[in-house]
């Protein structure tokens, strides 16, 4: 918890043990670059045009934030020590309130009716998700993680195309949204298992930008080659259920219709399993590399740039500590940073506006790095991470039986 310091304090005593100053950091940048992927005006990269450079915050910033969850969890369960048997009713009551409410903040967001895919209502999610995963050693969570990165976007996509492209809320919502669970649990038990290597060493973080760039280098010339050869298109690893009138050749109706509905019964699904392709949407889902596509070559290139920025963070906070104050202060309240900003695309541009702004962008940085910095000199922690902690507390609180 944050205690407010009087300012001379707070440059001094912010961000020092047990906080770790890199992972605020980190945080801050994952704002930062979420906003940019909501307001931005950005170009396709292009690794010999810096102008282009801005684009790397579409799909890497929300992963950045995934991977810091992780890294989160394991802290307040235990850091570098497995939680003990009789705490855990406890931590899961905690991390049951603590997903609650964020969830709840995330649909507050979404009522606000902005273009954004809000994020907060999977995170809250992904807080109850890993409760099974607790006491898991770091081998077992990176095991895991690779396992959901190598086999969850096939088998996402071959069970999409077999079952004709299956729509639900629920699915919607955990399958085949902007954010499938199966891929953004690989990102936190990746930062669980990362959360209890000691993360505050800058041996762990040294390796860890190794491993990284490793990551970073391997998906996405995964990802690259099969541009190339043309094994994958541009749609990405796995479709919308709504896209199921594009999945779908029309001309398995007579006529050659391009209309085509489910077919009702058996009698149609030969054909419609034919024009889905099941074994090519698997193929596609695993060298898929474009931001939220969900595939494989994106886990392991956006997981592993992610990696390498915490890793950078880390080893940067300490000679660098003067200069990233700031944005530490900005990773230190993430929630209510966050929702300060889709409130102010709103206060703006008005409910369902999209619009795009470099200038908006740069002026929500600084307002976020300033407002931020002043409240946590002065009132100590974030309102929204208040509230999120009362009920959390409140959760651990209810007697059981």
């Amino acid at each position: 918890m944050i205690n407010a310091l009087p300012p001379v304090r707070w440059f001094r005593e912010f961000g020092r043990p047990p906080r770790i100053l890199g992972l605020d950091i980190a945080r801050g940048l994952a704002i930062l670059g979420m906003a940019g992927a909501h307001i931005g005006e950005t170009e396709a990269f292009d690794w010999v045009d810096p102008a282009t450079w801005t684009d790397l915050v579409h799909g890497r910033s929300s992963i950045l934030f995934a991977v810091l969850a992780g890294i989160s969890i394991a802290l307040m369960t235990g850091r570098s020590v497995l939680p003990e048997r009789e705490r855990m009713p406890s931590i899961r009551l905690n991390l049951i309130g603590r997903g609650a409410v964020i969830f709840l903040i995330g649909l507050a967001l979404e009522m606000l009716n902005t273009p954004i895919a809000v994020i907060l209502t999977l995170y809250g999610l992904l807080y109850v998700a890993v409760i099974p995963f607790l006491r898991w050693r770091p081998r077992q969570l990176l095991v895991a993680a690779g396992l959901l990165a190598l086999i969850g976007p096939a088998l996402l996509a071959f069970l999409n195309a077999v079952m004709l492209n299956p729509y639900g809320s629920g699915i919607g919502f955990v399958l085949y949204g902007s954010y499938p669970i199966t891929v953004w649990m690989a990102f936190v038990l990746g930062g669980m298992a990362l959360g209890r290597l000691r993360v505050d060493q800058l041996r762990t973080a040294a390796i860890a930008l190794g491993v990284g760039l490793a990551l970073a280098v391997l998906g996405y010339c995964l990802g690259g080659i099969a541009q190339v050869t043309g094994i994958t298109g541009s749609s990405g690893a796995i479709s919308s259920s709504a896209d199921v009138s594009s999945s779908i050749d029309g001309s398995i109706l007579e006529g050659g219709s391009s209309a085509w509905s489910p077919p009702s019964g058996w009698e149609d699904y030969a054909q419609a399993l034919a024009a889905t392709d099941p074994f090519r949407a698997a193929v596609t889902a695993v060298f898929a590399v474009e931001p939220h596509s969900g595939g494989t070559a994106e886990i392991l290139g956006s997981g592993g740039f992610a990696l390498a920025v915490i890793a950078l963070c880390l080893l940067l906070s300490g000679p660098l500590r003067w200069v990233l104050l700031p944005l530490g202060a900005l990773g230190s309240m993430p929630l209510t940073a966050y929702s300060a900003h889709v409130l102010s695309i709103v206060l703006i541009g008005g409910p369902g506006a999209f619009f795009t702004s470099n200038a908006f962008w740069a002026a929500t940085a600084v307002a976020l790095l300033l407002l931020t910095t002043l409240w946590s000199m002065f009132l100590g922690r974030g309102p929204l991470e208040r509230l999120v902690g009362r009920g959390a507390a409140a959760m651990a609180a209810v007697p059981r039986r």
